[in-house]
């Protein structure tokens, strides 16, 4: 097993990607650092409990997932639904999709999910996709996907119809793979 120093230093270094998801979900930075710290924390309590089954940054990004849906519960309050721009999505499906619905390029191969997952730029670059989402459509996407809630606790939670959830998963994922498909697998850099 690695010094304590060493796995501490680790952790220190996940710290901003771990904020950066939690402040997606929680939209509040002190929620957010709040529970960050919990997940990192409980990982250095019982440094035994991570039996190297999965990689470090795995092991921690499960905790921080329970934390994550703990605060979210914890404040329970529901919030008006702001539209998210339905312009920019048009224009979105026009620029993707011709008349017969069939795409106008075909999606880019993307690799095996796994490797791509294991390198740490990945989720650089898709924090930076999710941050250039309308901050509901990103909450939405990663309670759905990332938190694995249902359609109706995010419904609860969220005070939106089971409709507009489905619409706003619809958006996020087209956008989602357009700047994944420009700035991942295309190869482009972003900042």
């Amino acid at each position: 097993m690695e010094s304590t120093y060493h796995y501490a230093a680790q952790l220190e270094a996940m710290r901003p990607q771990l904020f950066s998801f939690a402040l997606i979900q929680l939209r509040d930075r002190t929620r957010a650092e709040d529970a960050v710290q919990e997940a990192l924390i409980a990982v250095l309590e019982k440094p035994a409990a991570f039996t190297g089954k999965s990689t470090l940054r795995t092991y921690v990004t499960g905790i921080l997932k329970y934390k994550i849906i703990d605060a979210l519960r914890a404040a329970r309050r529901e919030q008006a639904w702001d539209g998210d721009g339905d312009a920019a999505d048009a224009d979105l499906v026009d620029a993707l999709f011709v008349a017969n619905g069939h795409t106008v390029d075909m999606p880019r191969q993307w690799g095996d999910p796994e490797e791509v997952l294991a390198q740490k730029d990945f989720f650089r670059v898709l924090v930076v996709c999710l941050d250039k989402l309308p901050a509901q459509t990103a909450r939405i996407f990663m309670m759905r996907e990332w938190l694995e809630f249902d359609t109706d606790e995010i419904c609860r939670e969220l005070g939106v119809s089971n409709a507009n959830v489905w619409t706003v998963l619809y958006r996020a994922r087209l956008r989602l793979r357009e700047c994944l498909d420009l700035n991942w697998f295309g190869a482009a850099a972003l900042p």
